[in-house]
């Protein structure tokens, strides 16, 4: 048994703010959490790295929901606080090699994991992919940076926007937050806008930053329902040329006309050299009195693109048959 960790700061069920050990718990408490994970692992013979999940309501009632059968983002704060490398303790395992252990380690002062996404807080936490012009993380005493990405990275749209993970550890859980605040203070990060405005916040925040149980008020909906989000929006980057250039296409025997992004036309004209042929038609001038600027990448799908589709379909369905 390694310890126990709060994971209680989270939105939709994903977690931002992990710290170890788990704070004011009773020590009857932490005792009755590591029985029961005990007993749970035991009776159903699981052989390797785990974390045993439990709720604990306002009125002190713990609730088993879960056993998560393998190494969690926020294992690094329990390694900072254990003195384990976990990675190689699972390793171990697999080969059938005993652990570098025999006891269950003593806790060794207070950690706190930040997770930094890519995401605009000030609108809704939206995902913002993009180039990473700048990534400059801080250093110092009781820091650790787990990072994925470099100045010159790209986070791409099609996968989950967590760039790195940013570890404090101290003496006291005290000494780690005004580690941790001091860090977020020095880290910078450009070219897509991240949560660091978040957690500066979040840190700053009495409900969060209590040194006694009763001040302590953060829970798994803390975010939707007590924190204040007024954080600004980031600064959009310079807009692309977003105006359509209409022309007309044939499919399945029928005249369509269709609009293009100029910026698109352009780098495929720009891509395949002079083109012969006419010259594209003349941009939409009223497409920005009624258009709507998407705030993220997607696909628009519609029902006269689904009847397209269709009749695209039945029409080379025909060769397919051959």
């Amino acid at each position: 048994m390694l310890g126990t960790r709060d994971c209680s700061l989270q939105r939709r069920n994903q977690k931002l703010v992990e710290e170890a050990p788990a704070p004011f718990l009773t020590p009857e408490q932490r005792e009755r959490i590591h029985a029961a994970a005990r007993a749970i692992c035991g009776r159903a013979g699981y052989v390797s790295a785990g974390t045993v999940e439990f709720l604990l309501s306002a009125g002190g009632a713990l609730s088993f929901p879960e056993v998560n059968t393998r190494l969690q983002v926020e294992h690094s704060v329990t390694e900072e606080t254990c003195g384990l490398d976990l990675v190689v303790e699972q390793l171990r395992i697999a080969d059938g090699l005993p652990l570098s252990i025999t006891e269950d380690p003593a806790p060794r002062g207070h950690a706190i994991e930040l997770r930094i996404n890519a995401e605009d807080v000030g609108r809704g936490f939206l995902p913002a992919p993009g180039p990473v012009t700048l990534f400059e993380a801080p250093g110092g005493p009781g820091v650790r940076l787990d990072a994925g990405v470099v100045s010159g990275s790209v986070i791409p749209g099609t996968f989950d926007s967590l760039m790195a993970k940013l570890i404090v550890t101290g003496a006291t859980r005290e000494q780690a937050i005004a580690r941790a605040r001091r860090a977020l203070r020095e880290f910078r990060v450009e070219g897509v806008p991240t949560v660091l405005p978040f957690h500066r916040a979040v840190l700053a925040h009495p409900d969060f930053s209590a040194t006694e149980a009763a001040g302590f008020k953060v829970h798994t909906r803390w975010i939707e329902t007590d924190f204040d989000n007024t954080l600004a929006a980031a600064a959009r980057p310079e807009q692309v040329d977003t105006s359509l250039l209409r022309t007309a296409i044939e499919i399945d025997g029928r005249r369509v006309t269709i609009g293009l992004p100029a910026a698109l036309l352009a780098g495929l004209q720009g891509a395949a050299g002079a083109s012969a042929g006419s010259a594209p038609a003349a941009a939409d001038a009223s497409q920005d009195a009624g258009s709507l600027a998407a705030p993220m990448a997607g696909t628009v799908a519609t029902g006269k693109r689904k009847t397209v589709q269709r009749s695209m379909k039945a029409k080379w369905s025909r060769y397919w048959r051959r």
